[in-house]
């Protein structure tokens, strides 16, 4: 009989019998988990289905079937003698040979034996063996002729296992097959009858837990069907394979120049570089060091595909142009979708590409978790970006040659990390700048190769030859680092230092708006700078009534808000809903499915703010959308009123245009005030305009002396504060309230010194 023996480590169970030491078998029992034991059942599994036996669960009991024809075969005898069951095995198991007959008919003997010394009578005996020899050939034939071959058969089973089964697993561990025994509910119930453990080893290893819930050797199977199932999806795999990384000497720019050719000599392998920069080691010589790099590139003959800032997402036409369909599962869909990746002029160049799109899209979805729509989305993301840059990244391509693709600011999200992810599993060399310590590049991969430096530097564009080429003095960096030194964190904000805010309306008392008025907003409370957007607190109220009823000392209240930031309406409406506006015909094409169209919007011939600073279009028309998305005023989406807000803010009057273009984020917000003494209700057009200018940042005040519902009629929900001051008052007409502005008002200490003078 065999030995058990203990392992050294898990790949001990794929040895040959040969070099084991004393020719030993093994027998585990696994009670506990990690990924190392994941991936060696995940093996084990493969090994004992192909050359052994698998029993997902407990081992039944013989049938009535079962025993009718071993009796019929078997007949009644029974005769506790090893020599008897050696000639009982030649017959039922007649596949066996002598030396695999001895060896069971010696194992069972002994095992019996020991059943008879803890008090077992003869029938219990004969009972036992009658099961055995059942199991033996219904559950065990096929490994039976293979006990003590040099590749030891192999059973993993799933417990808990009764007596007589275990007893059975210790038979055939004996007679030259390895076993584990998995015990996903821990070992409590196997020790009950293996107290001492010798039938069994106990596998300890570092790092072992408990099982996953629900984790089973049916798991097990349907994953190893899954992988085969993709397997198939590769058809011929390619005949040359990546080296990445393996050959560079960590002096990435230099490496990159390195001839393809003189990387490496092994014809199996095409040599690539996946590098990601983090950081600036010089700020001085950096983006001469980027221009001189591409220079060299060129002049070699390679011209390395550039993009700054992020990948441009598809567009609608690249995105039609996959084909695609409704999928049951991934395999399909990942079969379907490979068909997308198309190079006639290049074989294997093509079956590069389709072996790199499936394995980065096979590791994303073990990995994410994600439905099968949203792993769609990402690899026609990574069709259309793969078609957009093929020809220029691997246009007539042969082995050794390597495409170069070098990315300005690092991945801001996953699709970007995932492209980037399948181009370095290409031909090509893939280099990440991310200069910029401040925005992290989100792409994570084991194969990449990482260098960090503590300097960072703000870079928007790779410096190139066909493209203006700036450069910094050190005196011009020495500035760049006192201002982050003055401007981060430091409640001190330098002119236009953000492009990006949020109007957070304060809930105030009315005696508030006068003291909160004229105050920068940074002084204000809530506010705040988040990621590089600012948190306005702006004043977004309805004034009902007059004080006292005192109608002068209200107009004079009014007076004092008349800033020299300050848009007076007084005779409404501010915006003409009869005025010709060139925007009306054209709104259906600006905004489609709720979304603004930016860029169909500045290309338009008639486009009104083109002449403004890039990033006040850009805030504007990012303002538009948030009204929309809020659906803040009624009617939208329902009765077309969407569309009139798309037309009403793209033709603003000019006064509120240039007060958009000159608002810093930081200081003093525009103001609105809006006087409305009538009985008429506030127009659509003006309810569009104010809401959109609370968005934008505006401190918004209406007096209403009436005290009428007139001006809420078009906004969905209570959006502002109402301020009820005093008795309602009607038939009042606005007087002139100019000249009573910041630059011409007196203040109390002016008037103090004046008098010394």
């Amino acid at each position: 009989m065999f030995e058990h023996k203990k392992i050294q480590s898990l790949d001990d169970f794929f040895q040959k019998l040969g070099s084991r030491p004393g020719r030993g078998v093994y027998f585990y029992r696994i009670g506990g988990y990690s990924e190392e034991v994941g991936r060696f059942i995940h093996r084990y599994y493969q090994a004992a289905a192909r050359a052994g036996v698998v029993l997902e669960g407990k081992i039944p009991n013989p049938d009535e079937k079962n025993l009718a024809y071993y009796q019929e075969i078997m007949g009644q005898e029974f005769r506790f003698e090893e020599a008897f069951m050696q000639a009982s095995l030649a017959k039922w198991l007649p596949r066996m040979n002598d030396f695999q007959r001895q060896n069971v008919a010696a194992a069972m003997y002994a095992t019996l034996s020991g059943l008879r010394r803890a008090g077992k009578n003869e029938n219990m005996l004969k009972n036992a063996y009658i099961k055995f020899m059942c199991w033996l050939y219904y559950k065990f034939e096929r490994i039976a002729n293979r006990l003590g071959e040099e590749d030891a058969p192999k059973i993993l089973c799933q417990g808990p296992v009764s007596q007589y089964a275990l007893l059975l697993l210790s038979v055939l561990s004996r007679a030259g097959c390895d076993i584990v025994l998995l015990l996903p509910s821990g070992d409590g119930e196997y020790l009950k009858l293996d107290p001492a453990s010798e039938l069994s080893d106990e596998l300890k290893l570092p790092g072992m837990a408990g099982f996953p819930e629900g984790y089973s050797l049916k798991k097990v199977r349907e994953e190893i069907m899954r992988e085969m199932q993709m397997e198939r999806l590769y058809g011929q795999r390619p005949q040359i394979a990546a080296c990445t990384n393996a050959w560079i000497s960590g002096k990435i720019l230099k490496d990159i120049q390195t001839p393809p050719a003189a990387r490496g000599e092994d014809s199996r392998f095409f040599y690539n570089c996946y590098c990601r920069v983090s950081g600036v080691e010089d700020k001085l010589t950096y983006l001469n060091q980027l221009y001189q790099f591409q220079l060299e590139l060129k002049n070699s003959g390679r011209n390395p595909v550039i993009v700054n800032g992020s990948v441009p997402p598809p567009s609608m036409e690249e995105i039609s142009g996959v084909r695609r369909k409704n999928y049951a599962d991934l395999p399909q869909m990942l079969l379907d979708l490979s068909q997308n990746i198309s190079c006639p002029a290049n074989a294997e160049l093509q079956r590069l590409m389709a072996q790199a799109f499936l394995d980065v899209m096979r590791a994303e979805a073990k990995a994410s978790g994600e439905n099968l729509n949203q792993l769609m989305n990402k690899a026609v993301y990574l069709l259309c970006w793969l078609k957009r840059y093929q020809g220029a990244l691997l246009g007539g391509w042969k082995a050794p040659d390597v495409g170069c693709f070098i990315h300005m600011g690092g991945c801001a999200d996953g699709k970007e990390a995932l492209f980037l992810k399948f181009l370095a599993r290409l031909p090509a060399d893939v280099l990440i700048l991310a200069p910029d310590l401040g925005r992290k590049c989100c792409l994570k991969d084991d194969l990449l190769y990482e260098i960090h430096y503590e300097q960072t530097l703000a870079v928007q564009e790779f410096p190139r030859e066909d493209a203006g080429v700036h450069m910094g003095t050190a005196a011009y960096h020495a500035e760049r680092e006192l201002d982050s030194l003055m401007y981060q964190d430091s409640g001190v904000y330098r002119e236009r230092q953000y492009e990006k805010a949020n109007a957070v309306v304060l809930r105030t008392m009315y005696e508030e708006i006068k003291l909160l008025w004229d105050e920068e907003v940074k002084y204000r409370p809530n506010f705040s700078v988040v990621e590089g957007t600012v948190n306005i607190p702006v004043i977004f109220a309805k004034v009902s009534g007059v004080k006292d009823g005192q109608v002068s000392a209200y107009w004079q209240s009014i007076r004092e808000l008349v800033t020299e930031d300050a848009y007076v309406v007084k005779n409404p409406p501010l915006i003409d809903a009869f005025a010709e506006n060139p925007m009306k015909a054209h709104a259906a094409e600006f905004l489609r499915n709720g979304k603004i169209q930016k860029s169909k919007i500045k290309s338009h011939p008639k486009y009104p703010y083109g002449y403004l600073r890039e990033e006040s279009q850009d805030y504007i028309l990012e303002k538009l959308q948030t009204l929309i998305n809020r659906k803040a005023i009624r009617g939208m989406f329902e009765n077309g009123a969407e569309y009139t807000a798309v037309s009403v803010i793209l033709n603003l009057p000019v006064e509120l245009v240039r007060m958009i273009q000159k608002f810093d984020f930081t200081k003093k917000n525009p103001k609105l005030l809006y006087i409305h003494t009538g009985e008429t209700v506030i127009s659509l057009e003006d309810s569009i305009v104010t809401v959109f200018l609370n968005l934008i940042g505006f401190d918004i005040v209406f007096f209403i002396p009436t005290g009428y519902e007139t001006i809420e009629r078009h906004f969905n929900g209570k959006i502002m504060e109402e301020h009820q001051i005093g008795e309602y008052v009607y038939d009042l007409r606005a007087p002139n309230l100019e000249g009573f502005s910041a630059k011409t008002r007196t203040k109390w200490m002016d008037k103090i010194f004046k008098r010394g003078r």
